[in-house]
């Protein structure tokens, strides 16, 4: 098995982060969820990938460095994102619901973009739909645990930016 060693995310602001692991901690003293617990509250925009052995870590972060002043210089970023409420994958994973908004998309395509440029094959361009959100439970949610979980979220009324 190859071990995923990196990802590429935006990081939730402190007090958005400290609400949302607040969720995190209820669904594992409710449900004993466990999964994502290592991994601090993000928006994933390139998801796990094994950084090849002839690429150093430093001319990764160069690349990234390259993409974000790419976004910058073209008006994409930075950007003010939006945060409100919950919503679930099928039943693997339960998230905050983070807003539609095309810089998180224009953001996405050049990370993509500059990573396939230094390192072809290394990762492959993610065909799903992007819906980025905030992770709060996954791979480990009993199937009876996301209606209850969603009904209690809904009562914090989650609204940031």
């Amino acid at each position: 098995m190859i071990r995923q060693t990196h990802f590429i995310g935006i990081l939730a602001p402190e007090e958005l982060s400290d609400t949302l692991q607040r969720c995190r901690e209820w669904m594992g003293s409710r449900f004993g969820c466990r999964s994502g617990f290592g991994t601090p509250i993000h928006v994933t925009l390139v998801p796990p990938f094994t950084l090849r052995e002839d690429i150093p870590a430093q001319e990764l972060d160069s690349a990234i460095f390259r993409a974000v002043a790419a976004c910058t210089a073209a008006g994409s970023f930075p950007f003010t994102a939006k945060v409100g409420g919950f919503g679930s994958f099928s039943g693997r994973t339960i998230f905050a619901r983070v807003l539609p908004d095309e810089h998180w998309e224009a953001l996405r395509k050049e990370l993509y973009n500059t990573i396939l440029g230094i390192a072809p094959g290394m990762i492959r361009r993610d065909t799903r739909p992007f819906t980025p959100h905030l992770t709060v439970a996954n791979r480990d949610i009993p199937p009876d645990a996301v209606a209850p979980a969603l009904e209690y979220f809904a009562t914090l009324n989650l609204n940031e930016e």
